[in-house]
């Protein structure tokens, strides 16, 4: 069980707004120790730009859309398509993750959101059964009031506590940061952030 007084501790190095949301999320998802925090913590961090982007982004170029999502735009559909976020999700995240087909609007309204962007009805769903309102009707829930708590549900739905439970060292961050990227994208940022929250807390 994680102390309200060590949670103080991270003031200044965390937004207030989301030290406010960590003693629910610890509650419901497993966030036992300050080695799981600082971990959950600073890769979220990362992920969402220190906390500031709660909602994917997907306002794509032409060139940007057959660069990142090529298959979906065979020959030169990406033209119709660029900067329009809404048109962009309900292609490219169609007929999958739950979602009904590109004209049932399922992609756009379950896209990415909260700290580590939940994706997909399927996924809206498990992570509906932890809170007390109903985020299928209402997924912009999960970025504006649980963008913390949707992605302590990721770290849970994905086994990543056992992971954080290695300990303190860079192979730890190193191996987090594989499960959550796919890569080692911004391996550095989250070490950094990893022990200026740790040393805080510990």
């Amino acid at each position: 069980m994680l102390e309200q007084s060590t949670i103080n501790k991270l003031k200044g190095a965390i937004p207030d707004s989301v030290l406010a949301q960590i003693p629910d999320t610890a509650a419901k998802f497993n966030i036992t120790t300050t080695l799981r925090l600082a971990h959950f913590l600073s890769q979220s961090a990362h992920e969402s730009a220190n906390f500031t982007a709660t909602k994917e982004n997907l306002n794509y170029s032409a060139e940007g859309l057959k660069k990142t999502f090529g298959k979906y735009f065979p020959g030169n559909l990406n033209e119709s398509y660029a900067h329009n976020p809404e048109k962009i999700a309900d292609r490219v995240y169609a007929n999958r993750m739950g979602n009904g087909d590109e004209a049932s609007g399922d992609g756009y309204k379950y896209c990415g959101r909260g700290f580590l962007q939940i994706t997909g009805e399927v996924n809206y769903a498990a992570f509906d059964k932890f809170v007390s309102e109903d985020i299928l009707a209402s997924p912009g829930l999960v970025a504006t009031k649980y963008p913390l708590m949707s992605a302590a549900f990721f770290f849970n739905t994905n086994s990543l506590w056992k992971i954080c439970d290695k300990g303190a060292t860079p192979s730890v961050v190193l191996e987090l940061t594989k499960r959550i990227n796919g890569g080692t994208n911004g391996l550095d940022d989250r070490q950094a952030k990893f022990t200026k929250y740790y040393n805080l807390i510990k």
